[in-house]
């Protein structure tokens, strides 16, 4: 049998343990943007490319990019759709692309490797409008913003 002292001991421990964990805060989706109804978030769970099924991506591409440069990619995006999902990967934090997107009514970004807090050589984004994406096609930019060398990529995009 525990003596009343060990017992409050205990107690004492796993509260301490659970205001830790309580006081942690939750890596989560932020709200980066609002604007023409378009609401763009990102988080570390934006764009999980590994989930999706392929027949579901409508654009995914490897290449690489040198200093100053930029490469456009198109993604069509159909009435109905009211998520537009982005994800540009270098994972090599010292060098900085950007990714800005174009949507037949309006810009977003440019955004930065720090868009969603942590350099890591990422930016994900989520686009959405409740009343529905405008339809056509979205254009993005992947720009060489400071690189030394050249720096390999992979970039996804699709809408649903």
């Amino acid at each position: 049998m525990l003596s009343r002292d060990t017992m409050k001991v205990h107690l004492l421990a796993l509260l301490l343990v659970i205001g830790a964990a309580v006081a942690v805060p939750a890596v989560s989706a932020k709200i980066v943007e609002e604007k023409d109804g378009y609401i763009v978030m990102t988080g570390p769970d934006t764009l999980n490319v590994d989930s999706l099924n392929l027949r579901d991506m409508s654009l995914r591409s490897s290449s690489s990019i040198s200093q100053g440069q930029s490469q456009w990619y198109a993604t069509s995006v159909s009435s109905g759709n009211t998520a537009f999902y982005s994800g540009l990967n270098w994972g090599n934090p010292s060098n900085s692309l950007t990714l800005t997107i174009y949507a037949p009514d309006s810009l977003f970004g440019p955004y930065y490797d720090d868009v969603d807090g942590v350099i890591d050589g990422r930016i994900n984004v989520q686009i959405t409008r409740t009343e529905g994406l405008t339809s056509g096609t979205w254009r993005s930019n992947v720009y060489g913003h400071s690189v030394t060398g050249s720096q390999s990529y992979t970039y996804s995009a699709y809408a649903v």
